[in-house]
């Protein structure tokens, strides 16, 4: 059997596993909070590795791998950011959104944030709010279209634009038919995939080096070259404020797990039980360490391997090709192309729930609501293919904007709210647009990037968020 014959096939059966997933889940989607929440009953496994999946992806695959190839040494940075990210979100955030999100039955984090509906600055608040997720998830969405066109392309040799329709139409099809249940169960499958890659990648890579100490070797023998002497440096051979730059630039790459209405979403679909909370952050921290870990081992071995690269994001396709059988290497390509047609479902019921609930349908009967909000993840399914296919840009720099943009306008707010802070909702508001706008303006600037964008806004916005009010209205 080919490699690409081998793709064909594995992406035939999990496509058809995905949707039969979609198919299953319609049978037990009858209300709104049943298309949005799954009814509130995740169980745990389920709700941390669909959390973990929908946050991580291709771009845990591609990009943090790819960084290390690239980098070396200072992109082990990363690994505090994002494993950071995980254990704050399950730590402190999950087992209070769990329970407060219940209390006032919010079903979306727009919700949860406006607060009451008697509050002064309510309406403003989740209309300013939903035009944010919208937006973002948008090109966000639009991203992972334009990711999974690009890699059947590569793979297959279809025309770009066909490609991108043919992986958005799947993810369009089962997502719109099931809802939350068949985007949990169907980013738990693609998670559980994304982990045993993983494992035995990282594996594969350090025999065929000879081991962590060749790797380590290697690494210092790429330094040793003028040209990339930074290679073995954990700041990129920066000093004084230029080093404390980069790595806390780095690090803010995890606040921003926060404020991802995609993942703390599942937060608030958790069952309760005495411990499901605990038992959801112990699998989804253990899901971290194995996948940032071997993506860091993948990129550094892939450096000792190949020594150049046109793209440096390939290097997880290299690895597989270079030490596995054309039929393994196919199947752990089809896992990747899967992971990147996967990521968009989470997103796209996130936007549609920002129409669907957040702006409300008025009195109409639940059958009526969830028609209705199929229909809105529809249409923004369209937009995001169309900005995919007409607005062609760099895929991981689009994903990091939407992701900081995102973080910054919410993860103050949410930190503040579920730490029993008494906010008024006009300061609520502020808090929002001052992440949201400080991040647009800093991202437009190549100058402020890193440190400047993730940093700064969320700083400004916890530290407003957090101060003490005199008077609520």
């Amino acid at each position: 059997m080919t490699k690409a014959s081998a793709i064909l096939i594995t992406l035939v059966t999990y496509k058809v596993v995905l949707i039969a997933i979609g198919y299953i889940s319609h049978k037990r989607t009858k209300t709104e909070e049943d298309f949005f929440l799954g009814g509130r009953d995740l169980p745990p496994f389920i709700a941390a590795i669909s959390a973990s999946a929908s946050s991580s992806s291709a771009w845990t695959l591609l990009g943090v791998s790819g960084a290390a190839y690239s980098w070396g040494l200072s992109a082990l940075w990363l690994w505090p950011a994002c494993v950071g990210g995980f254990i704050f979100n399950w730590h402190f955030l999950a087992p209070r959104l769990q329970k407060l999100s219940r209390q006032n039955k919010s079903i979306t984090l727009t919700q949860f944030l406006a607060g009451h509906k008697s509050h002064k600055w309510h309406r403003p608040t989740v209309v300013f709010c939903s035009l944010i997720v919208v937006f973002s998830l948008t090109v966000y969405v639009a991203s992972q279209f334009d990711g999974a066109g690009k890699a059947f392309h590569e793979t297959f040799g279809l025309p770009i634009n066909a490609s991108i329709l043919l992986g958005a139409g799947i993810v369009i099809l089962y997502t719109v038919v099931g809802g939350f249940w068949a985007v949990s169960l169907t980013d738990t499958l693609q998670g559980s995939v994304m982990a045993v890659t993983a494992i035995i990648l990282p594996l594969g890579a350090l025999v065929q080096v000879g081991g962590p100490w060749e790797m380590l070797a290697g690494m210092k023998a790429v330094a040793q070259n003028s040209a990339t002497s930074s290679y073995f440096s954990l700041t990129q051979n920066l000093t004084g404020i230029g080093s404390l730059g980069f790595v806390v630039g780095l690090l803010g790459i995890g606040l921003g797990y926060s404020g991802q209405p995609h993942v703390v979403n599942r937060f608030m679909a958790l069952q309760i039980g005495s411990d499901s909370a605990k038992k959801a952050r112990n699998i989804a921290v253990g899901w971290s360490l194995i996948v940032y870990s071997g993506m860091l081992i993948v990129g550094w071995c892939g450096r000792c391997l190949f020594s150049a690269l046109e793209d440096n994001e390939i290097i997880f396709i290299a690895t597989a090709n270079e030490i596995f059988p054309p039929v393994l290497a196919g199947v752990m390509l089809a896992a990747v192309l899967s992971a990147i047609m996967s990521t968009a479902d989470s997103q796209l019921l996130v936007a549609g729930s920002s129409i669907a609930c957040d702006l409300g349908w008025g009195d109409k009967e639940p059958a009526a609501k969830v028609l209705l909000s199929r229909l809105v993840v529809f249409i923004l399914s369209a937009l995001a293919v169309g900005a995919a296919i007409l607005a062609p840009v760099d895929i991981f720099s689009r994903v990091l904007f939407a992701w900081t943009a995102m973080g910054n306008a919410f993860g103050p707010l949410l930190i503040a709210l579920v730490f029993g802070r008494k906010i008024p909702s006009g300061r609520r508001l502020f808090v929002i647009g001052l992440g949201f706008f400080l991040s647009v303006a800093a991202y437009s600037i190549p100058e402020t990037k890193g440190l400047i964008e993730r940093i700064v806004p969320f700083t400004l916005g916890l530290l407003i968020a957090f101060w003490p009010s005199k008077k609520m209205d």
